[in-house]
């Protein structure tokens, strides 16, 4: 049987919880949780190296006291990064990125990374395969620079809409495999149960279960949430939610069992809109959770 974590994705704490000493202690002592997906609002790679380094540092002292792992981290915004039309600009994601990558390294993560990159509609219709090629090749430049970081493998996550790259099994199927050709250190992926193209003609691909049949040997993280049929997603695993949610636990567990993965971590990843009552519940809405899943993790 496969090694199955359960973890939290902490992009919901960003405006909420953002010392480090009370995180930590949230994700330990009220969740019970020894996992974490560290997210780059938390540390803007932008800020000035001092700033960053004493940042690192006060995570890493708190992280250890409350023995809690950062395996995997994951950028926060939603972003055309080296997709940008302006080759500057891209330059300047490229960068960023890298600047990632070495946080990442610094908090002890094994697996860094962010969405592939995103075309605007003119370049998707008139500048395909350049841009393509300039996203392509980035994250070939940023896997040799993750091994020099000492990353052993990069992630990125596919998303729902063809610009937005990785919408369909088959298409990020074939993304990893060139990303892989001349790559450093692997490039994998980290699936969201949320994501896929409902579009496609094909029904697997937007069938969460099937993507992690299908691709989850190489996901070592998964992003998981309730989903229902409304466009509002990322919920919590709450009772009222989960009675109209097609995100069952026992299906997905039983999804990555059927892979060939050794160890998968799955991140809550949360959104609680800044209204009330879901801005006050978060904390309450979490534990629910937490406690929800561990009934099927632990049986």
């Amino acid at each position: 049987m496969n090694k199955i974590n359960l973890g939290l994705h902490l992009g919901f704490l960003t405006t909420r919880y953002n010392d480090p000493k009370i995180w930590t202690d949230l994700v330990r002592n009220e969740f019970n949780l020894s996992h974490v997906q560290f997210v780059s609002d938390l540390i803007d790679p932008s800020l000035p190296d001092k700033i960053i380094k004493e940042e690192v540092k006060k995570i890493n002292y708190y992280a250890r006291k409350h023995k809690i792992k950062i395996k995997h981290t994951m950028t926060s915004h939603r972003n055309n990064y080296m997709g940008w039309s302006n080759k500057k600009i891209s330059i300047y994601w490229k960068e960023w990125l890298k600047k990632f990558l070495k946080i990442s390294s610094m908090l002890g993560a094994e697996g860094a990374g962010s969405l592939l990159g995103i075309f605007t509609f003119n370049d998707y219709k008139n500048n395909y395969s350049l841009t393509r090629k300039k996203i392509i090749n980035g994250w070939i430049e940023l896997a040799k620079f993750g091994k020099k970081c000492g990353l052993k493998y990069l992630i990125w996550e596919p998303m729902s809409v063809p610009r937005e790259m990785g919408d369909t099994i088959k298409d990020t199927y074939s993304l990893h495999k060139e990303l892989n050709k001349n790559s450093a250190i692997p490039i994998l992926l980290n699936l969201d149960v949320d994501h896929g193209n409902h579009s496609s003609k094909n029904k697997n691909d937007h069938n969460p279960y099937k993507w992690i049949e299908k691709l989850g040997h190489l996901s070592p993280s998964i992003h998981i949430k309730q989903k229902t049929k409304d466009i509002f997603t990322h919920k919590p695993f709450i009772a009222k939610y989960n009675k109209i949610g097609i995100i069952k636990p026992s299906k997905i567990i039983s999804s990555i069992n059927k892979t060939e993965i050794q160890e998968c971590t799955l991140y809550f990843e949360f959104s609680f809109r800044e209204r009330e009552p879901f801005d006050s519940s978060a904390i309450k809405d979490i534990k629910e959770s937490v406690n929800y899943w561990r009934e099927y993790l632990d049986a």
